[in-house]
């Protein structure tokens, strides 16, 4: 009887050992689950129109910034496997000309840094790849603009957008995305349009488009 109950006690030992010894490899099989993303990207964005109030009346005077190429970098980290909070910084060093009314000089150069939040969720679809992956998202941050004749002013903005992320490895992805992104300004910022002229914003909502492509550096 000692005998018996001595190989039945072994036994439930190899046993456990065995089981434990294939949980611990099942383990050691699954990867570890990649938290943080960084994108460096290149876009283009659209005009943005900004009213302006002259001094002249009857007049519908704006100050136009015009379109062009835009650039950046994004860090962000995965908070759930498909809700990813990104801190993002882009810049568009561009030009403004008037509508209506004179600048001095007539175009100015203005470069525009933007720092935003962005919060964006993944969706899996339905008969697509699993590396393809569909987004939405918003963004809420600060707009400065600096240029000529003393023209520096920060402002609250947010966006709204969406895209595509691609994972055709693990560690590497692409990403495209399309945002609108208004600026709120107010009747602070002013222009030099002439000799002994200024005008002034009026309070208003400004926006762009921008469309980026980039890299997405997983780990």
């Amino acid at each position: 009887m000692k005998t018996l109950h001595s190989c039945a006690v072994v036994t439930v030992l190899l046993m456990t050992l065995l089981r434990s010894g294939a949980l611990l490899a099942q383990q050691q099989d699954q990867p570890k689950p990649l938290r943080f993303d960084f994108t460096p990207f290149a876009g283009y964005r659209t005009i943005m129109s900004i009213p302006i109030e002259p001094h002249v009346t009857g007049l519908n005077p704006s100050i136009v910034l015009d379109a062009g190429p835009s650039y950046g970098a994004s860090f962000g980290y995965w908070i759930r496997e498909d809700d990813l909070v990104e801190l993002r910084w882009a810049r568009q060093s561009s030009h403004i000309h008037s509508d209506d009314v004179a600048l001095l000089p007539p175009r100015q150069s203005l470069v525009i840094d933007q720092f935003h939040g962005d919060f964006s969720h993944e969706y899996l679809v339905e008969n697509w790849a699993e590396w393809a992956r569909p987004f939405v998202m918003g963004s809420v941050g600060a707009t400065h603009a600096s240029g000529v004749n003393n023209l520096n002013f920060t402002r609250f903005s947010f966006g709204i957008g969406g895209g595509i992320r691609f994972y055709p490895t693990r560690h590497l992805g692409f990403k495209i995305q399309a945002e609108w992104l208004p600026v709120v300004i107010d009747p602070q910022v002013a222009f030099v349009c002439g000799p002994g002229c200024v005008v002034s914003v009026r309070a208003t909502l400004s926006s762009q488009g921008e469309v980026i492509l980039g890299p997405v550096l997983h780990f």
